[in-house]
């Protein structure tokens, strides 16, 4: 793994028992708030993503709004937010999941993505990959061009990869246990 990759690995906090008992959180806000840590991830992404002719990046509440629209405006694509319940103004569609810890559902503007778009989704961890999975369906619902995927960590011990659609590409910066 090169040093810039480490140098992000080592900068994720853990928090034993968060949300729940039993939870082992990674904490990726650790990366946010150090400078050097936010341009080397916005850094990847882009490369990661600049040749892909991404129209729109989807991010999913709360903290893929953080990259999100960072790594929107590098690739000169929309940001659409997915959000939980009676949080968007405008007529929704939605989706629910079970998690690891509990069930929800997600919410999306039924007018945020069209058939011409190639959508990139992202959001911070994919651990079992239900609240991707749910974000996806809706995305599918109104019938892009192609989806990708993208987390910047992923928990590949869970195996959350393997419950995608194969049509589906499925990317993270980095890779760790739980």
């Amino acid at each position: 793994m090169d040093d810039a990759k480490e140098k992000l690995i080592a900068s994720i906090r853990n928090v034993p028992d968060f949300p729940i008992q039993g939870i082992q959180f990674k904490d990726v806000t650790t990366l946010f708030k150090e400078a050097d840590c936010l341009r080397i991830l916005s850094d990847i992404l882009y490369e990661m993503y600049k040749d892909k002719g991404i129209t729109k990046v989807v991010g999913i509440e709360s903290r893929g709004f953080i990259m999100g629209p960072i790594l929107a405006t590098r690739l000169g694509a929309g940001f659409v937010p997915v959000r939980k319940p009676g949080k968007l103004p405008a007529a929704t569609i939605e989706e629910s999941y079970t998690k690891e810890y509990g069930t929800d559902t997600v919410q999306m503007h039924a007018d945020a993505i069209s058939p011409d778009d190639v959508v990139l989704l992202h959001d911070d961890l994919l651990a079992t990959g239900g609240t991707m999975q749910a974000a996806c369906r809706l995305v599918k619902k109104l019938s892009p061009k192609q989806i990708m995927v993208n987390f910047i960590v992923e928990l590949y011990n869970l195996n959350g990869r393997a419950m995608f659609d194969p049509a589906i590409e499925v990317e993270s910066v980095l890779r760790m246990e739980e």
